[in-house]
């Protein structure tokens, strides 16, 4: 039987002008061979709203600052489990969408295990990844993407 430990997360799509959404490149610790991408974002601190969450995550690992207001309502919201450096968690996580024309990502906020699992980032056009062989989190991440950004909110 896995036992999990509950988690509490938000997690941003960062979209630029030519709808291309930022990604990280990460590995399990535990798994250092399972590489896959996702998106900035991260576990909420004690008492830390979702878009207060989203907003700092944002900060720390992009450089990209914004009041957690900016961020508007989630465009979905979602219940995960998965390994981390040999612990499991299930994970209940929010989905903001940010627009920007352009960003230069700035990892300087990254934290120890970030800098020990992040081994690089790409913004990834939405057709091109979902026709890509590479692992990427969520796996209905093109598709709904592709939803918010066509009918320009929730899905």
């Amino acid at each position: 039987m896995t036992v999990y430990t509950s988690r509490r997360a938000a997690r941003v799509l960062l979209v630029d002008a030519s709808d291309r959404v930022l990604l990280f490149q990460g590995s399990d610790p535990a798994r250092p061979g399972h590489r896959y991408w996702f998106t900035p974002g991260g576990g909420l601190d004690p008492g830390e709203s979702p878009a207060d969450g989203a907003a700092r995550e944002l900060a720390e690992e992009t450089g990209l600052r914004m009041a957690p207001a900016e961020l508007g309502a989630p465009v979905w919201a979602e219940t995960v489990e998965f390994p981390f450096d040999g612990v499991w968690y299930r994970q209940e996580q929010q989905f903001y969408l940010v627009r920007v024309t352009g960003w230069e990502v700035d990892t300087a906020g990254f934290n120890d295990v970030e800098r020990a699992s992040v081994h690089g980032y790409r913004w990834w056009p939405v057709a091109e990844l979902a026709a890509s062989a590479e692992r990427y989190y969520p796996p209905d991440l093109p598709g709904r993407l592709g939803a918010v950004l066509a009918g320009g909110g929730a899905c």
